[in-house]
């Protein structure tokens, strides 16, 4: 199996426009990794590509979601080795495009998303709440050592995850932590978008102006008009969130606008710190210089593989 393709980078560094122009050069489909592009309806907030641009290359990932719907890294996961399975069988090449590091490591790498149940969360809950969090932390040292140590002795929240895990799956929760430890390198080749942050937060500033041209009010007028109002105001949907609460009332458009720019930010962030911890990646300046030179890297990679 050959290794991955993928071009990857923050929110509204031009990864659509840019893998669109890989994908013709290669004579790839593209898989979106991205977390909210998986929700359907949900298409001016989420920069989703235009029926325009999925006619000239085929998009996978896309649109598989209702935005209410418990959509997880797991049902991606299976769902997008899938799509994998079938640009194989086609005999076409995979370009991996998108922001999300994690839907990323869950095509490229063995990592394991084990289930939960909502009951033996809530048991081990209550359990919490009467031993208190040292006591329940000590019950994962017995139970799991390894997990516990890489755990704050105060974190209930992940405490609890961990014991879950042990009994839903039979198996201790450190040992799905072992794929994550690597980057193999024959895995994915990689290259990544980056640019100075007062440039990527002038194309965000931009980008939210051109989604409220496009209709972005309207999107969220008709997904609150379904039923999705609370489901929004409460979701990590950015922008949604912020603008559903504007048609509340509770805020101007003008802060809304502000407020989704913020977040998208801080996002960016989020992503390029996810981002940098993987060695395979291979960084180019963004812009129309920074598009070829993402192009040139992954050919590299492909020869070399």
């Amino acid at each position: 199996m050959p290794p991955r393709l993928a071009l990857v980078g923050p929110t509204a560094s031009g990864k659509t426009e840019a893998g669109i122009v890989l994908a013709q050069m290669l004579g790839a489909e593209i898989v979106s990794v991205d977390s909210m592009l998986v929700y359907r309806g949900m298409d001016v907030g989420t920069a989703k590509p235009t029926a325009e641009q999925r006619r000239t290359v085929p998009h996978h990932l896309l649109d598989v979601a209702a935005p209410s719907e418990a959509f997880s890294v797991a049902a991606y996961q299976h769902l997008a080795r899938e799509a994998v399975a079938g640009i194989d069988a086609r005999g076409a090449r995979v370009l991996l495009v998108g922001g999300s590091g994690l839907y990323l490591r869950a095509v490229v790498d063995d990592l394991e998303f084990p289930g939960t149940d909502a009951g033996t969360r809530a048991d081990l809950e209550r359990e919490g709440e009467a031993l208190g969090a040292d006591g329940l932390y000590r019950r994962l040292v017995w139970a799991d050592p390894l997990a516990a140590a890489k755990i704050e002795p105060g974190n209930v929240r992940r405490t609890v995850r961990a014991l879950e895990v042990g009994a839903v799956t039979g198996r201790r929760f450190s040992e799905f932590a072992t794929a994550w430890d690597g980057y193999p390198a024959e895995r994915m080749c990689a290259a990544g978008i980056e640019m100075h942050r007062d440039v990527l937060a002038r194309r965000i500033h931009l980008r939210v102006a051109s989604m409220l041209e496009r209709g972005f009010l309207e999107e969220v007028r008709g997904l609150v008009a379904a039923g999705l109002g609370e489901w929004l105001t409460s979701s990590q949907a950015i922008g949604y969130a912020e603008m559903a609460r504007h048609l509340q009332g509770s805020s101007s458009l003008a802060d809304a606008a502000e407020a989704t720019e913020r977040r998208t930010m801080s996002l960016a962030r989020r992503q390029m710190s996810w981002f940098r911890r993987d060695p395979r990646i291979r960084w180019v300046r963004a812009g129309m210089a920074g598009a070829i030179d993402a192009i040139e890297e992954l050919r590299a990679g492909l020869e070399a593989g």
